[in-house]
């Protein structure tokens, strides 16, 4: 299924206007279903579709390891994830299905207090730490690897960086709580989170602004750091202090600002 479709459309500018075909990024539902059963239906831009599946099963705290996972099978606008064991407590304890929207996420969280029970952990402090100049240089280097972006001009992106900024792991969407599902379900499916190498080791950069979701979902994966283009809501920088994560927002290339645990950042 193709992320990108070329559509007719009018262009009109100060000479006049004429008919011209433009790049649409696609926006399109995935149902996703544990067990043949559905849990959660969500639109996204196709693409990635399993990693979408099991980040967010994992960011839910359904998923805690990949040995709980017999298969995941994608079929067109459908993902099947078959437990390993069909009598998983997480599984059959689960009795709720989410609806998410490409424009905002459902956590499935009613209260950081809740993301103590779903098995996340403070983030040990001392882990990754970020020289100042090669921060500021991030943004460059992951618009440069969005190619659905390029075509389109209406995705959003979320980033795995080293501590040398080096781009290790890109994923785009129509939603940047998708984007960020799909970057930590590929952790998830690669055996690399949990446990938390190398993914203490390792910081997100979104797109777009810094919300709860995103934040939760960086403390799950027990990412360290977040920076985000846009400003952070007082709720991520809460959740931030209280997972002992840095949160960074306003990143540029001349500045940026720090809401919380600075340390892991070196002039």
């Amino acid at each position: 299924m193709s992320s990108v479709v070329s559509l007719p459309i009018h262009r009109k500018d100060f000479s006049g206007g004429k008919p011209v075909n433009d790049f649409v990024a696609v926006e399109e539902p995935l149902e996703i279903l544990v067990g043949g059963r559905n849990l959660a239906i969500t639109m996204r831009t196709p693409g990635n579709d399993a990693e979408l599946a099991a980040g967010f099963l994992f960011t839910e705290g359904l998923l805690k390891t990949q040995d709980q996972i017999r298969s995941i099978a994608e079929s067109g606008n459908q993902v099947n994830v078959e437990p390993a064991d069909p009598d998983d407590a997480a599984f059959r304890r689960q009795d709720r299905r989410f609806a998410m929207t490409s424009a905002c996420g459902v956590c499935g969280k009613s209260s950081i207090n809740s993301l103590y029970a779903s098995g996340c952990e403070a983030i040990p402090a001392g882990t990754f730490v970020i020289e100042d100049n090669v921060l500021r240089g991030l943004p460059d280097v992951l618009r440069s690897a969005q190619t659905v972006f390029h075509q389109t001009g209406g995705i959003h992106a979320a980033g795995l960086f080293d501590a040398e900024g080096n781009l290790e792991i890109v994923r785009e969407d129509v939603g940047r709580h998708n984007a960020v599902d799909k970057l930590i379900g590929a952790l998830f499916l690669r055996n690399a989170a949990p446990p938390g190498y190398p993914a203490q080791n390792r910081m997100f950069r979104a797109r777009g602004r810094a919300s709860f979701e995103l934040v939760q979902k960086s403390a799950m994966a027990g990412i360290p750091f977040m920076a985000a283009v846009g400003a952070p809501s007082s709720l991520a920088i809460e959740t931030a202090q209280r997972f002992g994560m840095t949160l960074a927002g306003f990143l540029r290339h001349d500045r940026f600002n720090i809401y919380c645990n600075p340390d892991r950042i070196s002039c």
